[in-house]
């Protein structure tokens, strides 16, 4: 049995992973951190080994996969497979933190739900904004953090390191995954991610955004079945 590591983003928790635990429980036994009140990319990493067995497949969203480039920086010799889901390897840009901070401020000012109501359109599929249910899952898991916690993510995002140039070092088969409607972390930078690792793979799945787990969760467990099971870099 596989042991697999599923690393949440910005303000998700177990939630997002929740359709691709029960979809591969038959090939991997899943595991997903609590970033907790953690502020930096390095510490979330440092976590992740902390509780991680010796070797273990990896896969992380958005932050998360911010945090798997740093876990595979540390220790390459323990990540059997890495997979990046919606996500980027650049360090943070001059014109971040402000539409961040904004965010945070309206979160603190106006509480979370009226923070994620601005903040999530934007991550979804168009098509999915109509889908009250999905939007409302996502909201209520975004609900169950708190403010304080979302300064301190922003901050870890705003201050994690480039992790470009350690691309062309990773061994491990990789599996760079986008929705074709995320705008966010659109295809275009997997596709130049996936250029820069040797014998990686790109998927993008239909009518999704930055939310893909949540917004197409069959299509993309089955493109981290195949990544676990059907290919070897």
């Amino acid at each position: 049995m596989e042991q697999l590591l599923l690393l949440p983003g910005l303000l998700c928790d177990e939630r997002v992973w929740r359709d691709q635990v029960e979809a591969l429980r038959d090939v991997a036994q899943c595991s997903i951190p609590d970033w907790g009140s953690l502020d930096t990319i390095a510490a979330m990493a440092e976590h992740v080994l902390a509780i991680a067995p010796e070797t273990f497949s990896l896969a992380g969203h958005s932050m998360g996969g911010r945090v798997a480039f740093q876990v595979v920086r540390l220790a390459p010799h323990r990540v059997k497979r890495l997979a990046l889901l919606n996500t980027g390897a650049d360090a943070a840009g001059d014109q971040e933190e402000r539409p961040r901070m904004a965010l945070v401020e309206r979160a603190r000012t106006e509480g979370m739900r009226a923070m994620a109501m601005q903040w999530l359109p934007p991550m979804l599929d168009p098509k999915r904004l109509s889908d009250a249910a999905l939007v409302e899952e996502i909201v209520q898991m975004i609900e169950r953090k708190t403010s304080e916690i979302f300064l301190k993510q922003q901050r870890a995002l705003l201050t994690r390191p480039d992790a470009n140039p350690g691309l062309s070092q990773i061994q491990c088969p990789a599996l760079l995954l986008s929705g074709r409607e995320d705008t966010w972390s659109p295809p275009a930078r997997h596709q130049a991610m996936s250029a820069a690792i040797r014998g990686s793979r790109v998927v993008i799945i239909p009518d999704s955004g930055h939310m893909s787990p949540m917004e197409q969760p069959a299509a993309v467990s089955e493109a981290l079945r195949e990544w676990l099971v059907g290919f070897t870099g």
